[in-house]
């Protein structure tokens, strides 16, 4: 297909080879039809169609990409029309020397020499058959640069949605490594365990979340680590209540998206608290939908939602942008309330 900058546009050679046949058929029979002369007919579309061709591709492949594209429209204009003037030439002295001296037996007039009248009807024929041509080319290269674009935004999407989910395991294992530290410089006999479900999440972190999607049941088996993890540091002063209903089964999710939302909740509601702690937690199928609620009290220093999303760093706004770019807006739906010192996530996604 046709080219553009100098490198053919990807329509195979066969196609252009049924595209001029099928137009030389048509023009023979439709000609033939018009003289009732089809012998004439073949004769001058096997003549004439060498010079189609030649003007067509003469025009998208070197006038086009070295003139128009370039702004160059005079130049172009002065080229195309003396292109045809001269193919034209050519034409009529090939018809004369080698079909016959009527080199117009469907104009007003008989002639014998090259004349005004019949230069611009010729001209305006290969024009015609040109702008078919180009139309074509033209129409192509949209397609052409609508999927280029639309693979560069996929493509662009892909790295973003890279970038934020490489933001979220730095961002979460330094905040368990510092956990750690705390315990290891008390000596606490809970250290050797909690290394041991950090390994085991890290596992699933680095190896189980390249992909666009993971499997519910493996969200909520490494959401049971990293709640294992939390009991053990935080002892009995943390109570979880933890539901799971519905079909888990078959259903995808985004990876580490959930976790987020956990890690926060330890973050403001656990950490930033005093005493006992109860964090709530459900997670409700319902068709192809995933109803996940989560409920922690507000930190101690604040109870305001607005303080408490500035103060969660990355993790939500890192969240609520690859709900952005990883979802249809119908797909989803995402909310927080603030109810007596109670903060609630929920959020509404397809995991079909």
């Amino acid at each position: 297909m046709i080219l553009n900058s100098g490198k053919l546009y990807r329509i195979q050679l066969q196609y252009h080879i049924i595209f001029w046949l099928t137009y030389f058929v048509f023009n023979t029979f439709r000609w033939g039809s018009y003289f009732n002369d089809y012998a004439y007919s073949l004769k001058t579309n096997l003549l004439g169609f060498p010079i189609h061709m030649a003007l067509c591709y003469l025009n998208i492949l070197i006038l086009m990409p070295n003139l128009i594209y370039k702004k160059k429209y005079l130049l172009y204009v002065i080229s195309i029309l003396s292109a045809i003037f001269i193919m034209v030439v050519v034409k009529f002295n090939m018809t004369y020397l080698l079909i016959t001296h009527d080199v117009w037996p469907e104009g007003p007039e008989t002639i014998d020499k090259l004349t005004l009248n019949y230069t611009i009807d010729m001209m305006m024929g290969e024009l015609y058959v040109m702008t078919f041509v180009t139309a074509i080319k033209i129409t192509f290269d949209f397609l052409r640069e609508q999927k280029r674009v639309t693979d560069l935004e996929k493509s662009q999407l892909e790295t973003e949605l890279l970038f934020l989910k490489s933001q979220i395991s730095p961002h979460f294992f330094f905040n368990t490594l510092n956990n750690i530290y705390s315990l290891a410089v008390e000596k606490s006999d809970k250290t050797p365990k909690i290394v041991l479900k950090l390994s085991e999440l890290m596992r699933y972190m680095l190896y189980d979340t390249k992909s666009k999607k993971q499997s519910l049941e493996n969200e909520i088996l490494c959401i049971q680590n990293y709640l294992d993890l939390e009991r053990i540091r935080n002892g009995d002063r943390l109570e979880i209540d933890m539901s799971v209903s519905g079909d888990i089964h078959d259903k995808e999710i985004s990876p580490i998206i959930l976790l987020t939302f956990i890690e926060n909740a330890f973050k403001h509601g656990v950490n930033k608290n005093t005493g006992k702690v109860k964090i709530a937690i459900s997670f409700k199928v319902k068709e192809d939908f995933l109803h996940f609620t989560i409920s922690n009290p507000t930190p101690e220093i604040t109870v305001h939602k607005d303080n408490f999303n500035k103060s969660s760093g990355i993790g939500i706004e890192n969240v609520k942008k690859r709900l952005e770019l990883g979802y249809n807006k119908n797909d989803y739906k995402l909310s927080f309330k603030n109810k007596k010192n109670i903060f609630v996530v929920k959020l509404v996604i397809k995991v079909s």
